[in-house]
């Protein structure tokens, strides 16, 4: 299939609203039925206005966060609505690609298990 990998490119504090940039745009991917979107966090890196912005030790708020997706052109369409009529000041890139899924059984869906917080107990 032909379409775009939009890339979303923003730092870990920036805000929309009560929400994080990042966490408004996965909420909207999901509101559009996106398939699905990958937070990558960098880092380090230069902003827009020449601004250097890093993840440090003790402190991730100024960490840059890229939020990558495979759309078809109408849902790159949609998701580039709705940012611009929300107004959210983001940099985004859309560079054509193919993609699709290879492999002949689809993956087993999952509950997400956090180790640190579930302990199993022995019985």
């Amino acid at each position: 299939m032909n379409g775009y990998q939009l890339t979303f490119y923003t730092e870990q504090h920036r805000k929309h609203g009560h929400l994080s940039v990042c966490d408004w745009l996965l909420q909207e991917v999901r509101k559009l039925g996106i398939g699905g979107a990958t937070v990558v966090g960098c880092a380090e890196g230069i902003g827009h206005a020449g601004a250097h912005h890093a993840a440090h030790v003790l402190q991730l708020t100024d960490q840059p966060l890229q939020i990558i997706m495979a759309v078809t052109e109408e849902e790159a369409d949609r998701i580039l609505d709705v940012v611009r009529e929300e107004h959210v000041h983001v940099f985004y890139t859309r560079s054509p690609i193919e993609f699709g899924l290879l492999g002949d059984d689809a993956p087993e869906k999952t509950r997400k298990h956090f180790p640190l917080f579930h302990h199993r107990r022995p019985t």
